[in-house]
């Protein structure tokens, strides 16, 4: 049998912070959008129906929103890579998977987002 693979799924946390090269869009907050696979295991909490045996998702986008409002960054890479290690602070969670999306990218097309998407480990 395989390994498990639980998770906790988070879709669609919109919050707005400054990101991006130019002067001017790190000037203007702007509106991103973040996916988080939390990769936990959840027998415990399956069999006990107890917070305690999880990790907390409400603590997890505490942690996601202080980093992303709390700070400015350059590349989507950075802010990406910054809300991976806030969520893996939790010990709960082995893995997880972080989307990030601008909904408002600065470019000349018909574009709807850009964004990037990176997967962590505890180490």
């Amino acid at each position: 049998m395989g390994e498990r693979r639980d998770r906790i799924e988070l879709r669609g946390l919109r919050l707005v912070c400054a990101v991006g090269v130019p002067d001017v869009e790190r000037a203007r907050p702007q509106p991103v959008e973040i996916d988080l696979d939390l990769v936990v295991d959840a027998a415990a909490a399956a069999a006990s129906d107890d917070l305690a045996a999880t990790a907390d998702y409400a603590a997890a986008l505490d942690a996601v929103a202080a980093v992303v409002t709390g700070s400015a960054f350059h590349l989507l890479e950075a802010l990406a890579e910054a809300v991976a290690v806030a969520v893996l602070a939790d010990e709960r969670v082995q893995e997880v998977a972080v989307t990030l999306r601008k909904l408002q990218p600065p470019v000349p097309y018909d574009l709807a987002t850009a964004g990037v998407a990176i997967v962590r480990r505890r180490a």
